[in-house]
């Protein structure tokens, strides 16, 4: 039976959400096609021709192309039986399945997809409802090593940038899940605090085969690198003494940062250059109703150990709030360039506003409960609006500042300082006048290390 894997959008990265399960579907002797909608057109001929298409939907972006893309899947093949897998799925089950999709799989979906496709090719026509598969799986599993064998090279999605120069950068995964709960996060209603090891040799081998395709960098996708420090540790090693050019970035969380700094020389001398870590915000109200599980002063010794070390650090923002302020707008913008971070910071993280889609713990909370609207399927968020016009009027002015920054090919100092003159008015504040001169000053002659493609959700 010939399958269709799609991925709508996967951050910038050759997909990793196609290239496993199409190693465990072309086990089983499946016809496998994958399609990266980033890059590639729809393949119309090989949609027609297929028994399955599964669209993988790990994010909120990646979701809303998908939901764009099922009904021209639906229109090209109305016999193929239609799957959409990965995080958001679950959370948007209803949803996926009014646009078509017979079959949803959350968590490790890996054996749920290749048990759909033994199903569907002992019988076609199964309609089976409620589907044998697990809605949500977070069962142990085999892993096999991906095959990335018809994805485009890796060339063609973000690189690294590092003293200017750019690195061909490979994607692959250790870990899944994640042992924390924060309110926020999709990641909490599908594992529930779980998180799944992926076996050292499976992730050496992946990495070995996309060092012979080019790659010259590798980010692990990890949710959080150091919920198991030992399996990230040894890893890393291995690496590093197989391939002592490398280099990687990791995701690892501000608490974790400070309490497992002692690990953090071995990364530093492992080859890692970049951690990105989910700050959030500096506001302790804010943390709270999060359940971030660090504090501001956290933060401010996360950054101290990760320069003592010599790794950058790329902080990351949820900026806007329903909790936020003029004024806690103004002091996130104050402490960043205080701590001298201006450069660090991708410009989109100042304009990202909280999402809250199906599932999110942060329903849990009266105060929010009491805030929502009913969801909105075309956001597929549960919308709100803040009590203070003014921060509303203020986030889609940053908005348009980053958007214009970006066309115009400014840099992160010209952004900054064009957000932080908004937000000082929306604020009442006047700005330092010693501001401008210092921040022209103090641009930097090394560039600090960063991916091609902002991150976003």
């Amino acid at each position: 039976m010939n399958v269709v894997l799609i991925s709508t959008y996967e951050l910038g990265r050759q997909p990793f959400g196609l290239a496993s399960p199409a190693a465990w579907l072309r086990e089983l002797g499946a016809q496998v096609t994958c399609l990266d909608l980033a890059i590639q057109r729809l393949d119309e001929a090989a949609i027609a021709a297929a028994g399955l298409v599964a669209i993988h939907v790990p994010m909120h972006t990646a979701t809303r192309i998908a939901a764009h893309v099922l009904p021209r899947v639906r229109q090209l093949n109305p016999q193929a039986h239609l799957c959409c897998y990965g995080l958001y799925a679950p959370l948007n089950a209803a949803y996926l399945r009014s646009l078509g999709s017979r079959t949803i799989l959350g968590g490790e979906f890996e054996q749920g997809l290749a048990d759909l496709y033994t199903r569907l090719a002992q019988a076609p026509e199964s309609t089976t409802l409620p589907q044998p598969e697990p809605l949500i799986s977070t069962a142990r599993q085999p892993f096999h090593v991906p095959d990335r064998s018809d994805l485009p090279p890796l060339h063609r999605y973000a690189k690294l940038y590092l003293d200017d120069a750019p690195r061909v950068t490979g994607y692959t995964e250790a870990s899944r899940g994640c042992k924390h709960l924060c309110r926020h996060c999709p990641i909490v209603p599908v594992y529930q605090g779980r998180f799944r090891i992926v076996p050292r040799e499976v992730v050496l081998e992946d990495i070995r085969r996309q060092v012979r395709a080019g790659a010259q960098h590798i980010t692990f996708g990890d949710p959080d690198f150091f919920n198991g420090p030992g399996h990230a540790l040894a890893l890393v090693q291995a690496l590093h003494a197989e391939f002592p050019a490398l280099s990687y970035d990791v995701t690892i969380k501000v608490e974790h940062l400070v309490k497992q700094a002692r690990h953090l020389p071995t990364l530093r001398d492992t080859g890692c250059v970049l951690i990105t870590t989910a700050v959030e915000a500096l506001d302790p109200q804010v943390l709270a109703y999060l359940d971030k599980g660090h504090t501001r002063a956290d933060f401010e010794k996360a950054v101290a150990l990760c320069r003592l070390h010599g790794l950058a650090l790329n902080p990351t923002f949820v900026t806007f709030t329903p909790w936020t302020s003029p004024t806690a707008y103004a002091d996130l913008l104050d402490t960043i360039e205080r701590l001298d971070l201006v450069e660090y910071v991708t410009p989109i993280q100042y304009a990202i506003r909280l999402l809250i889609p199906a599932g999110s713990r942060l329903l849990e909370l009266p105060e929010v409960q009491a805030m929502v609207g009913p969801f909105e399927q075309a956001t597929l968020t549960y919308p709100w609006q803040h009590p203070d016009p003014r921060v509303d009027d203020l986030y889609a002015a940053v908005r348009r500042a980053v958007q214009a920054g970006q066309e115009q090919g400014q840099n992160r100092q010209d952004i900054f300082a064009a957000i932080r003159q908004l937000a000082y008015q929306a604020a009442g504040r006047p700005i330092p006048g010693d501001w401008l001169r210092r921040q022209l000053g103090g641009r930097r002659a090394k560039a600090i290390p960063y991916l091609s493609e902002p991150w976003y959700c």
